[in-house]
């Protein structure tokens, strides 16, 4: 192999260099993947509480068949320990609007930091009015 006398072998460096620069990279990296996880999460369990609650305003509907509509919704992600929450628990046909909360541990549901973004829990919550007749 020639060697240009004038240029310094710099193979050590570079190895150095990728040693000190990768840790830094492939954490910036798995810290993307975790965030972009987060708004997935935060968005499916937005559109899990307003879907429950159209599914809890029609007449005739209760509350377990939005309990059910958010529990589906929030399996295709694979949300694990999720908190559902329909209020007024027992719809009537007085009743004048439904409001559906929905809570997400991330602890239970983090993919590459879980001690970094445990303490989070994403709460979602709709309200809409009911389409039920008024009985007064």
């Amino acid at each position: 192999m020639h060697r240009n006398p004038g240029k310094k072998d710099r193979r050590g460096a570079t190895v150095v260099e990728f040693a000190l620069v990768a840790p830094v990279f492939f954490l910036v990296i798995l810290a993307m993947f975790e965030f972009s996880w987060l708004n997935v999460v935060r968005h499916t369990a937005d559109n899990a509480a307003y879907e429950a609650a159209r599914k809890a305003i029609v007449p005739g509907a209760d509350a377990s068949e939005a309990t059910d509509e958010a529990t589906r919704i929030l399996r295709a992600i694979g949300a694990r320990g999720a908190r559902i929450a329909v209020d007024p628990p027992t719809i009537t046909p007085e009743t004048r609007e439904v409001r559906v909360t929905i809570d997400i541990p991330m602890r239970d549901n983090a993919i590459a930091f879980p001690k970094f973004t445990g303490a989070l829990v994403m709460h979602a919550e709709s309200t809409l009015r009911t389409e039920r007749v008024s009985t007064r």
